[in-house]
């Protein structure tokens, strides 16, 4: 359960930082912010510092958190993908 609420709040995130960027980018349209790329960088440091968590603190294995973060990261990763070379 852990795993898909992280998944929906990546998901949910990246609306957030979508949709801010363009519209922070309306005031400077020479230089518009690519909201997709910055929630990339930042859902990676999210997803490493959960992994961290779930190792250091709950006790899993690294190999058992490295599979839940290929799920977590790659998911809305790969949606801000999507998004960002749709719009290219």
């Amino acid at each position: 359960m852990h795993t898909a609420t992280l998944v929906i709040v990546g998901l949910v995130l990246l609306a957030v930082f979508v949709l801010g960027a363009k519209m922070m980018s309306r005031s400077r349209p020479d230089r518009p912010l690519d909201g997709a790329w910055l929630f990339i960088w930042a859902w990676l440091v999210i997803c490493l510092v959960n992994m961290a968590i779930g190792v250091w603190i709950a006790g899993y294995s690294w190999i058992a958190e490295i599979g839940v973060l290929v799920i977590v990261f790659g998911i809305p990763a790969a949606a801000a993908w999507f998004l960002r070379h749709k719009r290219a």
